[in-house]
């Protein structure tokens, strides 16, 4: 399956370390430092990126909450079909300022175990997941 993984750049480590686990698990992964290059249309190339994907890994910490792209690509994902029961939340490092629709998606605390989170997204990703009705 092909993973949009969305991340604030202080998370740029996580990022990377979780893209291995869920290459290793089978799945394509886009993440913007491994495929943007100085020069390109970085709007475009996103959005490319994001049409593409059929689920997404949002790595919520301060700074990613923080981020006008992180913000722009969760509200790209919440309105795309294709991400249905299929963005998936990480929490990296607490934060209050999480959107409140995000509250409501099955979370995976990462934490200092990527291993372990890693296996329970790839659960996520791969059977999806219904909302409780509010």
């Amino acid at each position: 399956m092909k993973v949009f993984l969305s991340y604030a750049q202080s998370d740029r480590e996580v990022a990377k370390e979780l893209t291995m686990y869920l290459e290793e698990a089978g799945h394509k992964v886009w993440s913007a430092d491994e495929a943007l290059f100085p020069g390109e249309n970085v709007a475009l190339e996103v959005g490319k990126a994001l049409n593409k994907s059929e689920a997404m890994v949002v790595l919520i910490s301060p700074q990613a909450m923080k981020s006008d792209w992180v913000r722009q690509e969760i509200e790209f994902a919440l309105g795309a079909p294709q991400y249905r029961g299929r963005l998936i939340p990480v929490i990296v490092k607490p934060t209050d300022d999480i959107p409140w629709i995000l509250k409501k998606f099955p979370a995976v605390r990462a934490g200092k175990r990527i291993a372990e989170a890693s296996r329970e997204i790839e659960k996520h990703i791969t059977n999806g997941f219904e909302l409780a009705p509010a």
